[in-house]
């Protein structure tokens, strides 16, 4: 079945009940926001600017758009990409482009201009939606992507460079178009990256799509009135498919603007949220807060709370063992999946299973999994391999890709790049990442590209980047750089210079030292990672 029947169910069925809420605590009405401040300044109100919409309305917006890109000439198979930060906005204009048979391309909202247009030209994208926080960056590149395509800027103020989104929605039809889709269409390409760290363009049908929705649903018994606290960007597939379990259950969910502690549990009190899905610093900072006294748990409404679940990032028992103190009554649960995947769940643990706390878990629903050696062949329980997945959710393809698609898929099997173990009782540890990804906050951070950039500045002679350990974001970015000689560089000069990386790509530790290389030139990063210590990481969560 197509994922958009599902929202057109909703819209028979729940018509006038709340489907969405936008909550911003931190900023005025974007409505009367000068938009070429924000990045500058964030407009501070007493009172959260607050929107939400029912399940008919966000079916009819979905369906304005659908007709409006198909009067621009868009059509099945086609590539419509959203640059934009977590707003009511977002998911009508998702599921207006699946309905037209074309296919979303969500963009990383942290993408530089460069990066942008790598994309937009990788997926080969007819349309773009983008929101006001990203007029900047479309601008410098404007004259480069304007060319045969359509720029669409949904908010205030529309830029010369850009056609008005709530212009040309206005007087477009309600009515559901008449496209017909089955399961097997293209629906959506997400972004990933592989050890170069050049982003690959993901492909997935409709059929990942629903599957990803009725799996949410069932592992976290999402029901009619359960409520979902969304606060992860809905470009990153774990935050659109987690909330999916709410477009099949057709239950409420809130999208939250703000990360801190108290943002976060005065949003589950005041809109009575059951279900909260938290990265491991938001976990922490919550934890530490209340270990100061700097928040009182019975200053909110949580007796609703049911269920924090925690992914994109290995999970230290010690946190949960300390989240059980303050909130004994939590289910919890923890997912593990890709983008290839069509995000997490391909492995989970299960609110059961709590006593596994420090496992990945158990194959989700209508899912397999293996771990295999260099040639592919099953391990004996107990030993390390590769992590292989395969299921309803795994990817099409890589867009326009052949040969990583080959090296990734192999008889319907997906190759995670991920090493795992599987203990006694039939569940799964990670072991290491067998690429290099650092994962920081949530947030993967691929070491090539800040290897490429500082290689360029002229003291340096050699520079590694891997990941280090860290209590609350798991791990952090640290550059190993090894100075030309009869030069001198220091770590101020460093830090200057990384003002050209985005800010959550900048090393967040400086050392200076020689970088180890093998004899076919590859640096020796676990080594590395022996010497400054990261392999600590995975020995702090074992003990928990």
């Amino acid at each position: 079945m197509p994922v958009t029947d599902l929202l057109e169910r909703n819209h028979k069925l729940y018509g006038d009940e709340v489907a969405l809420v936008e909550l911003n605590p931190t900023m005025k009405d974007r409505r009367k926001t000068n938009w070429k401040e924000f990045d500058l300044v964030q407009q501070v109100s007493s009172v959260p600017y607050r929107r939400e919409l029912t399940w008919s309305v966000f079916d009819e917006k979905a369906n304005r758009v659908a007709n409006m890109l198909l009067s621009r000439g868009i059509k099945k198979g086609d590539r419509v990409a959203i640059l934009m930060f977590n707003c009511l906005e977002w998911l009508p204009i998702y599921f207006g482009i699946l309905k037209t048979g074309a296919i979303a391309v969500p963009f990383n909202f942290r993408f530089s201009a460069d990066e942008i247009k790598y994309c937009i030209n990788l997926a080969e994208v007819h349309i773009l939606f983008f929101g006001p926080e990203f007029i900047g960056r479309i601008e410098s590149i404007e004259s480069e992507v304007n060319q045969g395509r359509l720029l669409i800027y949904v908010g205030d103020g529309c830029p010369y460079f850009a056609e008005s989104y709530r212009e040309l929605v206005a007087d477009c039809s309600s009515q559901p178009p008449l496209i017909r889709l089955e399961e097997e269409d293209d629906a959506a390409i997400y972004f990933s990256s592989g050890t170069t760290g050049f982003p690959k363009a993901i492909l997935h049908n409709h059929e990942s799509l629903t599957q990803a929705a009725q799996m949410e649903q069932k592992h976290h018994m999402t029901g009619r009135d359960d409520v979902f606290l969304c606060i992860p960007p809905l470009y990153h597939t774990g935050a659109k498919f987690h909330w999916m379990g709410s477009l099949c259950a057709g239950s409420k969910a809130v999208l939250l603007q703000g990360t801190t502690p108290e943002i976060i549990l005065n949003a589950v009190s005041s809109e009575k949220c059951t279900i909260v899905w938290l990265l491991v610093p938001w976990a922490q900072d919550i934890l530490d807060c209340l270990d100061r006294g700097d928040l009182k748990l019975e200053d909110f409404q949580l007796d609703q709370w049911r269920l924090m679940h925690i992914g994109a990032q290995p999970v230290p028992p010690s946190l949960i063992k300390r989240w059980k103190e303050y909130f004994p009554n939590h289910l919890y649960d923890t997912n593990y999946g890709l983008s290839e995947s069509t995000g997490p769940g391909c492995v989970h643990l299960g609110v059961e299973n709590i006593h596994k706390v420090g496992a990945i878990g158990i194959p989700g629903y209508r899912w397999k999994c293996k771990i295999v050696d260099e040639n592919g062949e099953k391990v004996k329980q107990g030993d390390v391999g590769e992590l292989c997945v395969k299921g309803p959710g795994v990817m099409t393809c890589y867009y326009n890709d052949p040969q990583a698609t080959a090296e990734t898929l192999k008889d319907g099997w997906l190759y995670t790049g991920d090493m795992a173990m599987q203990d006694e009782d039939g569940f799964i540890f990670l072991v290491d990442r067998k690429k290099d990804v650092i994962v920081s906050g949530g947030e993967n951070i691929y070491p090539v590209q800040i290897e490429n950039f500082l290689s360029a500045y002229e003291a340096v002679k050699d520079v590694a980047v891997i990941g280090l350990p860290d209590k609350r974001l798991g791990e952090i970015t640290g550059a190993i750089i090894s100075v030309k000689d009869g030069m001198t560089c220091t770590e101020e000069e460093i830090n200057e210079y990384c003002l050209g990386l985005p800010r959550y790509k900048r090393p967040k530790k400086i050392i200076f030292a020689e970088v180890p290389r093998n004899a076919t030139g590859k640096i020796e990063k676990p080594a590395l990672r022996k010497k400054y210590g990261a392999d600590q990481l995975v020995a702090q969560q074992n003990r928990g």
